[in-house]
């Protein structure tokens, strides 16, 4: 491990930490590495593929400029102590409970917010398609697919629980499982059915765009998926995740008052999806380009289009819904 150049922190070493470790030190084999897992025999079986340390004390965090959190949910007492330390914080946790609590934080060092896929890419892609619009009215995500064991049992539970949206000035929870509607997804993936699920995109969404009116998301699920969804998972997640989507809707007015509707998303293995919006959002602390404070991606105070930039170097392909056949400009 190289002494010359920044210390990142890995701390959760399953599919999406892991990746997250190999991009980075692909991107920049100048970035020292030092990982961290519950499992230690994990940690050191990461540290030894990508020429890091592995460490068993939490404490041994606190030397790195940035730590990404990619371990299951809740991150909350960690983070704390991490930017308590001075630390740099990449958070990638979707549990609603737990990104709420990580975003009442006071304002301290640098912490980012919902950093994966959904939320993460999807405020990434909101920013983006909102720069299409004079006025943007509606935000709509529809996810497919899991990252990891974690993830899989968060997306379990998340169906039997109640689904937060914003309609019209104030939060509305509805049966989690319900609202089915066919979302159209980014190839190979093509069309799924997806129903409401508790997730915290539509509060991270919503704080990056306080003037939208609309903001929901639907996850894919099966019927099978939706009658267990309250009890115990039947049978174990699959270890590396799957393939997967993001499909983000923006709706809202052109410039000449005309109704528009634009839509971009992106497919693959969850897992790689989310690791290359971390990997990109790390690199972005890294150079200096996230400041004190709590951020998340869509928001105003960080690129955007910088940070999607990164995650599209990292192997990522954002497509987008033109209605007519035409070469991507993503």
């Amino acid at each position: 491990m190289s002494g010359d150049g920044p210390l990142v922190g890995i701390v959760g070493c399953g599919v999406t930490g892991g990746q997250v470790a190999t991009l980075l030190r692909d991107a920049s084999p100048d970035i020292g590495l030092i990982v961290h897992d519950r499992q230690p025999a994990t940690a050191r079986r990461l540290a030894s593929f990508v020429g890091g340390l592995a460490t068993e004390q939490i404490a041994d965090l606190a030397a790195a400029d940035v730590v990404a959190c990619c371990h299951p949910s809740p991150h909350l007492d960690l983070v704390e102590q991490l930017v308590d330390a001075g630390v740099t914080v990449v958070s990638t946790s979707d549990d609603p409970h737990d990104v709420i609590d990580l975003l009442s934080l006071p304002p301290r060092g640098p912490l980012v917010v919902g950093v994966g896929m959904a939320p993460g890419l999807s405020g990434l892609l909101s920013r983006s398609l909102a720069g299409q619009l004079a006025v943007l009215d509606e935000l709509h995500v529809a996810v497919s697919g899991t990252g990891g064991p974690a993830c899989a049992r968060r997306h379990h539970r998340a169906l039997g629980d109640a689904a937060l949206g914003w309609a019209d000035g104030e939060w509305i929870e509805r049966p989690g499982g319900s609202g089915r509607e066919l979302c159209w997804f980014p190839e190979p993936l093509g069309p799924h059915d997806c129903y409401r699920a508790a997730h915290a995109d539509p509060v991270v969404l919503h704080l990056a765009f306080p003037a939208v009116q609309r903001v929901t998301l639907k996850v894919s699920a099966t019927r099978r998926d939706r009658l267990t969804a309250r009890l115990p998972m039947l049978r174990p997640p699959h270890v590396g995740g799957n393939t997967g989507g993001l499909r983000v809707e923006a709706r809202g007015a052109l410039a000449d008052g005309a109704r528009w509707t634009a839509i971009a998303g992106a497919a693959g293995r969850v897992a790689d999806l989310a690791a290359a919006v971390c990997a990109g959002t790390v690199e972005a602390c890294l150079d200096g380009q996230v400041g004190p404070g709590t951020h998340i991606l869509g928001g105003v105070a960080l690129d955007g289009a910088g940070i999607l930039a990164r995650t599209v170097a990292h192997g990522v392909t954002i497509q987008e819904f033109t209605g007519v056949a035409r070469p991507s400009t993503w």
